[in-house]
């Protein structure tokens, strides 16, 4: 079973970026879908990022040309760039591996998770 540990959250200040990383207990180099999720004050679990099958990145609307998901599979690891932070993008911050099967509004039901890291931005 993969286990997945996410850093890099933290408290930063509203139009400045962060780097989250999402480390894998083993390779994952295999495993298409990979993505990012979010669950802030004001919303359920929504879609951040994610690579699909084929390669093909998804964004949320709300992060769409500032949030950058990218993959290194010789560290096993996830990250997602995040430029010019808003106060809305305060939440935690999860990631999921091998996720095949999606909510209507993309949330994987299944696959692996880690525990997250907490985002905060501040006015």
């Amino acid at each position: 079973q993969v286990q997945l540990v996410e850093s890099g959250g933290g408290l930063v200040a509203s139009g400045g970026s962060l780097k989250l990383s999402c480390s894998a207990s083993e390779s994952i180099s295999n495993i298409q879908s990979v993505g990012w999720y979010r669950r802030t004050p004001e919303k359920a679990l929504e879609l951040v990022a994610r690579v699909r099958d084929g390669g093909i990145i998804l964004y949320g609307d709300s992060v769409m040309g500032r949030f950058t998901i990218s993959r290194d599979n010789a560290k096993n690891t996830v990250f997602l760039g995040m430029n010019n932070l808003k106060l809305e993008d305060t939440g935690v911050y999860r990631c999921n591996v091998g996720g095949s099967l999606f909510t209507a509004t993309g949330i994987p039901l299944n696959g692996y998770w880690g525990q997250g890291t907490q985002v905060t931005v501040s006015s």
